[in-house]
Formats: structure tokens, C-alpha cells, sequence
């Protein structure tokens, strides 16, 4: 059975960080904050994302209020001034919001978008799965990546997050509302760096699954070409 969809994880699979996040967090924060560590900032930064993804998963009650109770968190916890950081949060949680949801935040892998080019050739589908927000696909987009790469399945939109079985079928239901014949689950690839989510998600949910970061994308058409040809 030919793959005819590959399906793709977003961040660190085929976008990835301009610059680190606490690079691009204490430079939003100078003019408002000050100098505040880039260290604190880094480490202030992973504490606030951990524990928000526990208290509020999904985005629950959407993402700008999700992202700028991260961004309190952080700057908090990197020592902030309290007052100034009151009066600036909301300036501070535009710059932020602006500048991620854009080619300012976010680079493409190199042989990100000529895979998809190639996959495409090949008649097969491709679709993006991500545990983002709407962010995400205005980013796709400023970086150039094509229209084909459809649908775009996010969890802030769809209220469930990867390792779900949902949130791939349903990315699959939507690929087969103008695919005919319908794609069946064993003819799915997810690809993507996380073990639970994207690996051991993808495979849970009837798909095959490979464990790759974005410099590796390459790796995708041998493993295709691999499979077709398996007895």
C-alpha cells in the first residue's frame, strides 16, 4: 500500500526558531522591562510553558490570553518589575504575538518546502497537524510555503491536541472531503520530533509515523520509496 498523504508536525519539523525564544522574549521586554537576564528568561520561560499546558491545554479560552499569561509568568519570574510590568503587559503581548506569527519569529528548514515540492509531483498529499494556535498558518504563509500543504489542523481550532486519534482523523476527514478514492489510514505518514505526540500519535491513531526534527526532512523520500517497494 503507497503512502498517498504525509502529514506534518510544524515546529521543529518544518519551521523552525529564528532566533532561541528567550532571545526573542528579553529583546521585546528591554524597552519596556529593561535589561532582564537572558538566562532567567530562558529558564522562567520553560517553567510558565510547562505549567500552562497543564492548567489550560488547547489554548482553552484562546490563545492571546493563553500566550500573555505566559509572557506575565515569564517576565515574572525573570525578575521583572511588577508595576512596569503591569502597565506594559499589553504592549508587550502584541510585540510578542506580532512578531511569532511571522518570518520575524520563524525560519523554514531548507529542504522543508522542495520535499513538499516533490511530494507533490508525486500526486501525494500533504497537510500539516500542530499543537499551535491560528499563529501558525500566517506564519506558513509569510514563509512561502505552498497552498497544497492543506489543510492546515490546529489545536487551538480543533479544542484537542496531538497524541488524540481525533485530531488525525479528522485531519484525515478533511483531506477526503476532495480526494477520491478516499485515503485510508495505512496510506498516512506523520512525521514530526516528538515521541508521544507525533511518533507514538501518529501510529496510535492507524498511521505511520516517523521521528524527525527538520534537518532530517530528507530522510522522508527514501523511507516512501523504501515502503513502496516492500513485498
Amino acid at each position: 500500500m503507497s503512502i498517498r498523504l504525509v502529514t506534518f508536525d510544524a515546529l521543529f519539523t518544518l519551521i523552525n526558531l529564528r532566533e532561541p525564544v528567550h532571545v526573542q522574549y528579553a529583546r521585546a521586554f528591554k524597552p519596556f522591562l529593561g535589561e532582564l537576564d537572558p538566562d532567567a528568561v530562558k529558564s522562567s520561560f520553560k517553567t510558565a510553558l510547562a505549567a500552562l499546558k497543564k492548567e489550560r491545554p488547547a489554548y482553552d479560552k484562546g490563545s492571546n490570553g493563553w500566550w500573555s499569561e505566559v509572557i506575565r509568568r515569564t517576565a515574572l519570574g525573570a525578575k521583572a518589575d511588577s508595576a512596569a510590568l503591569d502597565k506594559s503587559l499589553e504592549d508587550i503581548v502584541h510585540a510578542l504575538m506580532h512578531r511569532f506569527s511571522s518570518r520575524e519569529g520563524y525560519k523554514a528548514y531548507d529542504d522543508a518546502i522542495p520535499l513538499l515540492e516533490e511530494l507533490h509531483s508525486r500526486n501525494i498529499r500533504t497537510a500539516v497537524i500542530s499543537n499551535s494556535d491560528s499563529r501558525t498558518r500566517s506564519v506558513l504563509h509569510d514563509l512561502g510555503f505552498p497552498k497544497y500543504l492543506d489543510p492546515i489542523i490546529l489545536s487551538e481550532e480543533e479544542g484537542v491536541e496531538k497524541p488524540s486519534k481525533a485530531i488525525f482523523i479528522r485531519t484525515l476527514e478533511a483531506v477526503n472531503q476532495n480526494t477520491d478514492p478516499p485515503i485510508e489510514l495505512g496510506e498516512c505518514l506523520h512525521i514530526g520530533d516528538e515521541l508521544e505526540c507525533d511518533y507514538y500519535g501518529g501510529r496510535e491513531a492507524g498511521m505511520e509515523s516517523l521521528l524527525v526534527r527538520g534537518e532530517q526532512v530528507n530522510q522522508v523520500l527514501p523511507w516512501i520509496d523504501r515502503r513502496k517497494h516492500r513485498v
